[in-house]
């Protein structure tokens, strides 16, 4: 019982007794639907893992998205059946491992070290916040390869992207064995109202009528082999849109071809979904990062860029149509280098030749192990074939 009531002064539920499933909004404030759907879905992973924690369960997202309060209403859910569960920040759980090397510790670091390595459930919140010194990163790792091996329930909550987290951790945060990992995309409950959109860059609505259902494969006005061409062309990215990973580049000769239409139609498909997509004009992009060096901008250059750097599915549309001075070429190549080392979801349509683009991104995104290159071979939707017209007999 003493053990219990050592697990329990450790964790911070005191201010979060209020987060429990009851007070949770699944519907947010103001979602659009796909993030709200989203959102329900968060609610109902969190739910059933309270009701019979197995293996581990990461909730990832911005602040205020409500991952904490669900991380807590676990926690709660399990302390009102009787069991216990350690709830406690990342930084303060290293902070009450430090705290044992004073002489006037009741507690030696061997006990505490155990308690939490050995709680029934562990609930880590706001992983990616503490002080990353090589003493902190080993302690963590010794808590999760322990609890990892051991295949304790745990509950990690996150504002980082997977690829930011130390890789012995991450190695064992994304095993889909044992790990569900759930990325809430709802913006900031204490905005509600405010900037409801995924982010300001973003021009989907503008596209907002762009899908699949409406792509016109030109079945009755091209020739066979362009006909076929274009067919091959939606298929692979109706199949992209439906398991988004790696790179898919679209490239013609020529605009107005559905290029992008179909890039559109990928981030629809996925937004619909609840998931998170940032589609944004190359040119357009480069000039939102020139926009935060305005001593007037309410955006720091280093915010906008990890937004775009680290998009769970990032869409870039007409790549070479750019300025290309020496610092635009810089940027991109710095984004491309970012996402191809992550191996994060990316999408490009382009109308330049492969060999006119910088050979530091056209090498990245002709690397077949990691990105499907389709050349689409038709002409404009807008008057380049004219429709074929029966013979009369």
């Amino acid at each position: 019982m003493s053990r219990i009531d050592g697990l329990m002064k450790l964790s911070q539920l005191g201010a979060l007794q209020s987060c429990t499933f009851d007070a949770f909004l699944p519907d947010g404030h103001g979602l659009t639907p796909g993030k709200q759907l989203n959102l329900k879905m968060a609610y109902e992973r969190a739910l059933t893992f309270a009701q019979k924690p197995d293996g581990w369960l990461v909730l990832k997202g911005g602040y205020g998205c409500g991952k904490t309060h669900l991380a807590a209403a676990i926690a709660n859910q399990r302390i009102a059946m009787g069991h216990p569960a350690l709830f406690v920040s990342t930084p303060d759980l290293l902070d009450h491992l430090r705290a044992t090397y004073s002489p006037n510790s009741p507690t030696g670091y061997d006990e505490r070290f155990d308690q939490i390595r050995n709680t029934p459930l562990l609930i880590l919140d706001d992983l990616g916040t503490q002080s990353n010194s090589d003493w902190a990163q080993e302690k963590l790792y010794q808590i999760f390869n322990y609890r990892y091996n051991g295949r304790l329930p745990t509950v990690v909550t996150t504002n980082l992207e997977l690829e930011a987290i130390e890789i012995r951790i991450r190695s064992r945060m994304v095993d889909p064995s044992l790990v569900q990992i759930v990325h809430i995309a709802a913006p900031d409950f204490r905005r509600a109202g405010v900037d409801q959109e995924q982010s300001e860059l973003s021009m989907l609505s503008l596209h907002h009528d762009k899908t699949f259902d409406n792509f016109d494969l030109r079945e009755r006005e091209l020739p066979r082999g362009q006909a076929t061409n274009l067919r091959n062309a939606f298929d692979t990215a109706r199949e992209f849109a439906e398991a988004p990973a790696d790179w898919l580049v679209l490239n013609s000769v020529g605009f107005g071809n559905g290029k992008t239409h179909l890039a559109a139609a990928i981030a629809n498909f996925v937004n619909n979904r609840g998931e998170p997509v940032l589609f944004v004009l190359v040119p357009d992009l480069l000039d939102h990062l020139r926009a935060t060096f305005n001593p007037a901008s309410g955006m720091r250059y280093d915010k906008r860029f990890d937004e775009v750097k680290t998009a769970p599915l990032l869409v870039l549309d007409d790549l070479g149509t750019e300025s290309a001075t020496a610092w635009a070429r810089e940027k991109l190549y710095q984004l491309f280098n970012y996402r191809y080392s992550a191996r994060l979801p990316t999408v490009i349509t382009t109308a330049t030749p492969i060999d006119e683009i910088d050979p530091r991104l056209a090498t990245r995104m002709l690397d077949g192990s990691r990105c499907t290159f389709f050349l689409l071979e038709v002409p404009s939707y807008r008057g380049g074939v004219k429709p074929k017209t029966r013979r009369k007999r």
